[in-house]
């Protein structure tokens, strides 16, 4: 299914302070939480949906990429499940927005749900060519990543009992307060490692290469950023993994040079065919193409394929694909070539005579980019 636009699930408006999203956030939140919708998969879709939509709109970076590129800028272009993410993730993520809300456990606490923790994000590069950027494609990458140890075993923490989070009793002139703070101890996991396999760390982890596929959208551009969720290093004690980041970096092309959604090629003619006319082959991203020379064509000339740049990573059409007429001029000439443009140079349709329709370089580049 496709995605619904983040403001709209939120029901915020684009100029909303992010004291706003968190307030309209919440209201949805309470509105479909599992503990007051027990075995209601609609239910949980949407409060997954609305987890998905807060966890963009509230970091201004994610934010600032799902303005300018949309769903494809944080990962999410394919549309439908909620971008990968599960309760655990959600809970571990947005613990300060319940505060206790539910059972005076908090938000992500629910019927004694202890906090989950989460593998740190990886970040990395992928070079794209532009034909991998115009009909998007699956790269295959090796990632060192940390993992969980098969056979690592835990036992609830001593500290916390299992519950994560640790409870004090103070006195004071209004009498006895309690508060509840994360667990010192276990991090608020509830659980610490009490059987350790051979090679693996305190968390019963170790780095190991991994070959993971992730899906490039078509249309990105260099420089734009994709989230993909879990992928990134794995979460201790069997928590939620992390993200993978992944940067966009575009390769320069043999014939074309990229504008946004289109692309620009240089066509150089000689001076008999700019005159006479003629058709020519040009590459485009997909394959050849055969364009029509008018008799009199200038330099400096732009023809247009349209609809043969590349697709908006948005999927709101495809660019044009900008033919730049130069004309060649020979550096040596035989003298056969010689006698001829002599001949030629003084006939009366060789001086230079422009009319009003003979548009200058300025004013084709005006016309093009108004």
């Amino acid at each position: 299914m496709s995605k619904r636009d983040y403001y709209d699930v939120l029901g915020v408006s684009k100029s909303a302070a992010s004291d706003e999203i968190k307030k309209a956030y919440r209201k949805i939140a309470i509105k479909f939480h599992p503990d007051k919708n027990p075995d209601n998969k609609e239910a949980e879709d949407k409060f997954k949906e609305a987890a998905e939509a807060y966890d963009v709109l509230s970091n201004a970076t994610k934010k600032q990429k799902y303005d300018q590129f949309g769903h494809a800028g944080v990962g999410g272009a394919a549309g439908g499940g909620f971008g990968g993410m599960n309760m655990d993730d959600i809970f571990s993520q947005f613990g300060d927005v319940f505060g206790g809300a539910f059972g005076g456990g908090g938000f992500g606490q629910q019927q004694g749900r202890t906090r989950v923790r989460k593998g740190s994000n990886l970040r990395i590069k992928v070079k794209l060519t532009l034909e991998e950027i115009s009909n998007g494609v699956t790269k295959k990458i090796k990632l060192n990543k940390l993992v969980n140890v098969a056979g690592a075993k835990f036992s609830s923490c001593a500290t916390c009992g299992g519950s994560g989070s640790v409870t004090r009793i103070a006195n004071t002139i209004l009498g006895q307060m309690q508060t509840s703070a994360t667990c010192p101890t276990c991090g608020g996991a509830g659980q610490s490692l009490s059987g350790r396999p051979s090679g693996s760390d305190q968390n019963g982890q170790k780095r190991e290469e991994r070959v993971e596929s992730i899906e490039v959208p078509a249309g990105v551009e260099e420089g734009m950023q994709l989230s993909v969720r879990g992928k990134g290093n794995e979460g201790p004690m069997n928590g939620v993994a992390g993200d993978l980041i992944v940067l966009i970096e575009e390769l320069p092309h043999d014939d074309f040079q990229r504008e946004g959604g289109n692309l620009h090629y240089d066509l150089y003619l000689n001076f008999a065919d700019a005159a006479l006319g003629d058709s020519k082959e040009i590459p485009t991203l997909d394959g050849k193409a055969k364009i029509k020379i008018a008799p009199g064509t200038s330099a400096g000339k732009i023809l247009r394929l349209k609809g043969k740049g590349l697709p908006s990573v948005n999927a709101y059409g495809k660019g044009d694909q900008l033919i730049h007429i130069n004309i060649w001029t020979p550096k040596s000439l035989s003298s056969k070539e010689r006698e001829i443009l002599i001949e030629l140079k003084d006939s009366e349709n060789f001086i230079p005579n422009p009319d009003h329709n003979e548009k200058s370089f300025f004013s084709r580049m005006r016309e093009y980019f108004s």
